[in-house]
């Protein structure tokens, strides 16, 4: 069998998993029925942080050899974040390829693994929203927010999260 059609097998599987059992915190969903490997993600700022009350949209998008390789998750709601890019791409260990970090931020046991299913994907960004990593930040201007001016940083994404409530 063709890693493609390994990787459709698994995403359906997965997919079938989340509907049968939710996770609290967020739905998934596929973009367009006729394509498995791009996901519709919501997730539900977590409770007692700054991101509470928001509803935050992203795409999660699998590579063809997925498990092998990680998908690339981009939020499409506006988000201020340490670890988000200006354009909503996230960055966080889990979704960097396998292996030692040519930069050596990080442990290869930190980087992507093909046990992660969407559920730990997305949970992972749930934790990355409770706590900032701001040592090797994404967003430089989030991050030396967090770290230096914590009030306008509330403010950004207290803003944020009510531009996403009005999205509903």
């Amino acid at each position: 069998m063709g890693t493609q059609s390994q990787a459709t097998l698994l995403l359906q599987k997965q997919l079938r998993d989340l509907c049968k059992n939710p996770v609290d915190g967020f739905s998934a969903g596929l973009v367009d029925e006729s394509n498995v490997f791009e996901w519709s993600v919501t997730i539900i700022g977590p409770p007692d942080t700054l991101y509470e009350g928001g509803f935050f949209n992203a795409i999660m998008s699998f590579p063809s050899n997925y498990p092998n390789s990680p998908p690339s998750v981009k939020f499409t709601s506006n988000i201020w974040h340490p670890n988000v890019y200006q354009d909503g791409k996230v960055c966080i260990s889990i979704l960097h390829p396998p292996g030692d970090d040519p930069n050596g931020y990080e442990l290869a046991s930190e980087r992507w693994s093909p046990v992660h299913t969407v559920e730990s994907i997305v949970l992972s960004i749930i934790s990355m929203l409770s706590s900032p990593n701001d040592e090797s930040p994404a967003n430089v201007e989030a991050a030396k927010e967090w770290r230096e001016n914590r009030d306008e940083f509330k403010r950004k994404v207290g803003r944020c999260v009510r531009k996403s409530q009005e999205m509903l």
